[in-house]
């Protein structure tokens, strides 16, 4: 019984037991994934210890992902553009750290959405973890232009010229969001979390695809999307059982059926 968990603090909502569960039982895997709550200042003492017991690989989420880089000895350069690590495979004395969570967010959009990327205009509110996770992937599906817009435009404008290499990319202010429609719109601020939307522009939502990627509430981010005329309004669970998948792909090598347990989460 190969062993896997998934690290966080707070760490009791997790879905990814359910999620890797599903997937095992799909593939043929014979998987032990628990939740493991680590104290916030000890996450690298508690994760050896898993190791030291033979796991796997596990995942880490939120506050742990740049403590989870530091660890890692080898990084995917998902992993170095993010600047963070949400999966470690543990191969002998090797931790190899990737980020499936751009990955994830991409799937999302194009398989399970049917959302082509390429050539298209994409905005995204905030500048924090969250956006430097998903910009390369999102970048390497050739959008026209990407630009990040948020509070603090000097965050923007830095994130912007770090990924310029990538892809066509601007950073500004929230406050400098046009009433110029777009095609994507990707809410990655913590607003939702505070029940707030930001005050941008209404008319950049007319026809766009607007994407929170929180999930499991309906947010004032898709509210404000839905009175402004968006085309499409999606939360971020297809994208959580997506960056699952892939590092459950990088752990095992075998491509689970999303479609299904994105089913079973939604009933």
């Amino acid at each position: 019984m190969n062993r896997y968990g998934v690290f966080g603090n707070p760490i009791e909502h997790s879905l990814s037991p359910i999620i890797h569960t599903q997937f095992a039982q799909q593939t043929g895997c014979e998987i032990e994934y628990e939740k493991i709550l680590a104290p916030l200042d000890d996450f690298a003492k508690i994760a050896q210890e898993f190791i030291d017991k033979g796991a796997k690989g596990f995942n880490i989420t939120v506050p742990f992902k740049i403590e989870a880089f530091n660890l890692a000895t080898q990084h995917s350069l998902n992993a170095q553009t993010a600047g963070a690590v949400n999966t470690i495979k543990i191969n002998g004395n090797e931790l190899m750290g990737e980020n499936t969570d751009g990955i994830g967010l991409v799937n999302d959009l194009t398989k399970n959405l049917n959302i082509d990327l390429n050539n298209k205009t994409l905005l995204i509110l905030g500048a924090g973890g969250a956006t430097r996770g998903i910009l390369l992937p999102l970048l390497k599906q050739q959008p026209r232009r990407l630009m990040i817009a948020n509070r603090t435009a000097s965050k923007a404008v830095d994130l912007a010229k770090d990924f310029s290499a990538y892809g066509k990319t601007c950073g500004f202010g929230l406050d400098k969001v046009k009433n110029d429609p777009v095609d994507v719109i990707i809410n990655a601020t913590s607003a939702s979390l505070d029940g707030k939307m930001p005050d941008i522009a209404s008319g950049v939502a007319n026809g766009a695809i607007c994407y929170d990627l929180m999930y499991g509430v309906q947010t004032p981010f898709m509210d404000w999307a839905k009175a402004n005329n968006a085309k499409m309004i999606a939360d971020g669970l297809g994208m959580l059982v997506e960056q699952a998948a892939a590092a459950f792909e990088f752990w095992t090598s075998k491509q689970p059926d999303t479609q299904a347990v994105i089913q079973n989460l939604r009933r």
